[in-house]
């Protein structure tokens, strides 16, 4: 429905539910085609196959008017991760979404599987070499600096070291502000699968702790995190390497090899940043509440919760995982349009 159409008596209830909720625009909830989300994505693309998941779902939500991608950039650095972010890219009809991979911050960890391996070799894209991608910081302030104020969310599903450089970034050609505040300026939110709450330890946050502790303690808005435990319990893709009508698809290459080189796949991959993509394209309320507070990271990498804090959230289940599940299911099965 047009909001031409509503009626005063619905319009007065909508703008009461947009000022009180903060967390998610009513335009967006409630007119889902009204604006795309502006999203950039930075992952991690290697160490776990969840990514390809994530990454998948983004297309999806793209290809449905939902999203759009400004960005893929990794906070890896290993040999040809340049390479696979531009294939997915290019199988899903958008091989112009600028690229980014770090220099020399960037963290090594790759796949064990070597499915890396097979999609470079046998899918078609353009970025040949890592040096051909642009270096993360200054393809986030160049993005950020061309966009309305408080337009973008940034979901990350990786590491921090990309985030905690932008924080700390200087001026530049693309903008006179500095990292903070262009971030405060331009961002809305950023969406973050990492931690384990209430208290815990999680993978993203303890590979590169310093990172972690200043992008969470110096973000200067809000922070939404699906917690470890949220994917924990959803596992994917057995659908998709069964599904006879899906062929040479990268994605489907990816589960078909990784899926059953461990034990406890075989129920299908847990999915730890399909869940950060999915709240972040269409919200958190059909599956999830949310617990308020802050993040508060220890020095060997774990983490717990003040409840006293403001401006970040963690996801509360509130549907059954299964119904995330299958849903998470259905959109890594989505094809190029």
């Amino acid at each position: 429905m047009h909001l031409k159409t509503l009626t005063g008596k619905t319009l007065i209830l909508c703008a009461a539910y947009c000022f009180l909720w903060m967390p998610q625009t009513c335009a967006q909830e409630k007119h889902p085609a009204y604006h795309r989300t502006d999203i950039i994505f930075d992952s991690d693309m290697g160490p776990d196959y969840d990514d390809v998941g994530a990454i998948t779902l983004l297309h999806a939500f793209a290809d449905k008017g939902k999203i759009n991608i400004l960005a893929t950039i990794a906070s890896t650095r290993y040999e040809n991760v340049g390479a696979v972010l531009n294939v997915f890219n290019t199988y899903f009809h958008r091989e112009e979404i600028p690229i980014a991979v770090p220099r020399n911050n960037g963290l090594l960890l790759r796949d064990y599987q070597h499915w890396t391996d097979t999609l470079v070799a046998n899918y078609p894209h353009k970025i040949k070499t890592n040096e051909e991608a642009m270096e993360p910081v200054a393809l986030y302030r160049k993005i950020l600096s061309a966009h309305p104020d408080k337009s973008i969310t940034i979901v990350t599903v990786g590491f921090l070291t990309n985030l905690a450089a932008l924080l700390k970034s200087a001026p530049d050609e693309y903008s006179a502000l500095n990292g903070y505040d262009l971030v405060k300026k331009k961002v809305k939110r950023l969406v973050s699968m990492a931690g384990k709450f209430p208290a815990g330890e999680e993978f993203n946050i303890d590979q590169d702790i310093p990172s972690s502790v200043y992008t969470y303690a110096h973000w200067p808005g809000e922070v939404l995190f699906s917690g470890f435990e949220i994917g924990w319990k959803i596992k994917t893709g057995i659908p998709l390497i069964h599904d006879e009508t899906i062929r040479h698809s990268p994605v489907k290459d990816v589960f078909r090899i990784s899926i059953p080189m461990a034990a406890e796949d075989s129920a299908g991959r847990k999915s730890w940043d399909e869940t950060a993509v999915l709240v972040a394209a269409t919200g958190y309320q059909t599956y999830y509440t949310l617990k308020k507070g802050r993040i508060k990271i220890a020095a060997d990498g774990s983490d717990s919760w003040d409840e006293s804090g403001r401006g970040q959230f963690y996801l509360l289940e509130k549907e059954n995982p299964a119904k995330v599940e299958k849903r998470i299911n259905e959109l890594i099965r989505h094809q190029p349009q």
